[in-house]
């Protein structure tokens, strides 16, 4: 039991059967920094947390290639992370280690568009091992999944940042130990607003 400032009873944080913590309830949101078109906030249970986002800012309407964040509300439905970049997250979603061989197709014209592939893959793609650093922790959102639309945008993720916070392609990136604290505290229905 803990007692605060105002001597009121607070239980403890509930945990799961595993013993994770159970995600907060809250709602978060990533803004654009006012005249910064790449740099935003994300802000979340009191906190402004940095970030870059698309080197086009944040828009409705997403295309393939545009270099816009999406505008809309997203869940994060799963994690990926380097296993020999760092230890395992701590979060309320699946997790999985990101192998050699893992991709996520960015072609419009194929039936696998924005899903997650197993390299080689002959349509076009993107590397999850990456030797940047930018996916060593990967959060994959559900946008452009249920209806998934050829040219909606795919591979919308929240990463890790580049140094200086430089422009993504349409992704949401964090500062690595920023990254690891949001997924403690987010789960499946925690809304994402971007905009």
């Amino acid at each position: 039991m803990i007692v605060n400032a105002k001597r009121v009873n607070k239980k403890p944080p509930a945990s799961d059967r595993s013993g994770r913590h159970r995600p907060a309830p809250g709602f978060a949101r990533v803004v654009r920094r006012p005249g910064e078109r790449h740099r935003g906030l994300l802000l979340w249970r009191g906190r402004a947390i940095p970030v870059a986002i698309g080197r086009s800012g944040i828009r409705a309407g997403k295309r393939e290639g545009d270099g816009a964040t999406p505008a809309g509300v997203w869940h994060a439905v799963a994690v990926r992370w380097r296993a020999d970049h760092g230890h395992r997250p701590v979060a309320a979603l699946p997790a999985r280690r990101t192998r050699a061989d893992d991709g996520w197709c960015d072609d419009p014209a194929d039936r696998r568009y924005n899903r997650a592939v197993t390299l080689p893959f002959p349509a076009s793609h993107e590397r999850m091992w990456r030797p940047d650093g930018l996916y060593d922790l990967v959060v994959v959102l559900d946008h452009n999944t249920r209806p998934r639309k050829a040219r909606g945008g795919s591979a919308v993720f929240l990463h890790i940042a580049r140094a200086g916070f430089g422009p993504t392609e349409g992704c949401v990136a964090f500062r690595p130990a920023d990254l690891r604290r949001l997924l403690r505290e987010i789960g499946p229905r925690t809304p994402i607003r971007f905009g």
